[in-house]
């Protein structure tokens, strides 16, 4: 729809403010509608912005993709006292456009323009009605990236059994890891967290030029969509979330639900992997492949190996790699190769490859960290004004090998009021640890570990919890596997129901994380509703491709 919505110098301030209410403008943002006596912060200049696409620089990419940046506020409430880039990429529609579809493709933490730009095929099909659009969330990848250091390293350490019986000590490592990171993080870390992302958002719509924000969120990106339709609900458009996340539970049950799921994701990858004997590292028993897996996690723990990057690989980063790896049956066989390169060969890089060449959560090892994030000069706020040029985003090979993890556990922090006190982790300490590892022993401490960062940290918003539910927003579907190990079907219809009546759900019953990807149903019911508006029935399902 860009094309038909380019806007030409008009005369008269009364046509001018028309034009801005007509590209979606808030209403207390362009004037019209807001009390003389209102403080609203004015946001007009970033609302009134227009995206540069130019080729992307510093990445090999197909030649129809594009990049470009939105300039945000640090600081909603101060607009005044800075902005930041995000960086964005596109692939033009080849149809009949209906303006721009904006992906988030998971995380929290996970950059997008790499994302579209290395896994765009799979969304080809949408181009026949949008633009597709994703971008880098605030504090990820080249978007003011966060770092924690060796902020991480000390969370480790907190939960493993040198400190489970010295609580104190273990408290101590970790207020050092978040001092660490918010040394490191700079002046974007206060202000990460979904509900700014979700404001972010809605300037990106305007932006691009669409009066509504169609939207396909994965994972995480269906948290964001839920905060976006709570806080814009008259700005939705087509809404589609597959693989649904809590809106409710706290980071503590998350955390044993993540590790449940991966848990089993993991046996069902060893009973496979052990069925063809003559390619599984670990041999033809599914019960002592497991027992390996765990000698496996503890040994690279004890004395990780080095790898291409010049640093060190440890077994919880190897847990971090196949808990990537777990999330669809496709990664499978990478997944073996990469194990058979590791337990033969001693060599990391398959294992290191398989989360896009840095290092999962948590990591070890000296890190990178990122440069504190330079808020700009305020942009004049004149009706021309447009951000400055070239300024924000970090190049692609400054981006901190840590991001990834450091932006997951911030953003889940910002985004929970929940905080262990001290007598809370002194008193139950040795009993959390225990109960995750029951719940998974590879992943029980990796879990723990993203919990315990929270340690230290502000308290975050309520609004998630307590304020998405009830939307009034046109219809949406939302997407859940039976067998999902990251987020568990339950959850769908949970979020549904907090949603409200605008929720549809789709039933899916295969496994693997998320549904679009996956099945072949799942695929056409989204594409269809994206496209057309053609919304299965609330509660139909797809079965399980073969």
């Amino acid at each position: 729809m860009r094309s038909t919505h380019r806007r030409r110098p008009l005369a008269g301030a009364a046509v001018a403010a028309l034009t801005l209410l007509g590209a979606g403008l808030p209403a207390t943002v362009a004037g019209a509608g807001a009390d003389k006596d209102d403080k609203q912060p004015d946001l007009t200049r970033f609302y009134q912005q227009k995206i540069k696409w130019s080729t992307c620089e510093g990445m090999e990419v197909p030649k129809d993709l594009r990049c470009g940046k939105v300039t945000v506020p640090l600081d909603y409430a101060r607009p005044e006292a800075g902005t930041l880039d995000l960086a964005m990429a596109r692939y033009r529609a080849t149809g009949d456009s209906r303006g721009s579809l904006l992906l988030n493709l998971g995380g929290p933490g996970l950059p997008g323009v790499p994302e579209l730009a290395y896994g765009g095929e799979n969304y080809m099909d949408l181009t026949d009605g949008y633009d597709l659009v994703s971008f880098d969330p605030r504090g990820v990848g080249r978007s003011s990236p966060v770092s924690c250091g060796e902020g991480t390293d000390e969370a480790l350490e907190a939960t493993g059994s040198d400190d489970v019986d010295n609580p104190r000590a273990a408290l101590e490592r970790l207020r050092r890891a978040a001092d660490t990171c918010a040394k490191h993080s700079g002046p974007v870390l206060p202000h990460i967290g979904t509900l700014n992302a979700s404001r972010d958002l809605d300037v990106m719509r305007a932006a691009l030029g669409d009066k509504k924000l169609n939207y396909l969120g994965f994972s995480y990106g269906t948290r964001l969509g839920a905060v976006y339709a709570a806080q814009f609900p008259k700005k939705v458009g087509r809404m589609v979330l597959d693989g649904v996340d809590s809106l409710t539970e706290p980071l503590t049950e998350q955390g044993l639900v993540g590790a449940e799921g991966q848990q089993r994701a993991l046996e069902d990858y060893l009973e496979a992997c052990t069925e063809e004997e003559l390619t599984c590292p670990f041999g033809e028993d599914a019960r002592s492949a497991r027992e390996q897996v765990v000698a496996l996690v503890e040994s690279l723990d004890e004395y990780p190996v080095p790898t291409d990057l010049g640093q060190e690989f440890s077994g919880q980063d190897l847990v971090g790699a196949i808990s990537h790896a777990l999330y669809s049956e496709q990664m499978w066989p990478a997944l073996t190769q990469a194990l058979n390169m590791l337990v033969h060969d001693g060599d990391t890089r398959g294992v290191v490859a398989l989360t896009g060449g840095g290092f999962a959560p948590p990591p070890s090892g000296p890190r990178r960290s990122a440069a504190p994030a330079r808020p700009h000069e305020p942009v004049d706020p004149g009706p021309s004004a447009s951000p400055t040029p070239d300024a924000g985003l970090v190049d692609a090979e400054d981006v901190p090998l840590d991001n990834s993890p450091a932006a997951l556990m911030a953003i889940n922090c910002a985004d929970d009021p929940d905080r262990p006190t001290a007598e809370h982790i002194t008193d139950d300490l040795d009993d959390l640890r225990a109960e995750y590892e029951d719940a998974s022993p590879v992943f029980g401490r990796y879990r723990l570990t993203q919990v315990l960062m929270c340690y230290g940290r502000p308290a975050g918003t309520d609004f998630v919890r307590e304020e998405v539910r009830d939307v009034d927003t046109p219809k949406m579907l939302l997407v859940g596997t039976r067998g999902d190990p990251a987020t568990p079907y339950r959850w769908t219809v949970e979020t549904a129901k907090r949603l409200g009546s605008p929720a549809v759900v789709l039933d899916h019953k295969g496994k693997g994380h998320t549904g679009y990807g996956s099945s072949k149903c799942v695929h056409e019911k989204v594409d269809d509703f994206l496209l057309f508006g053609s919304l299965p029935d609330d509660g139909s399902s797809c079965v399980a491709d073969e």
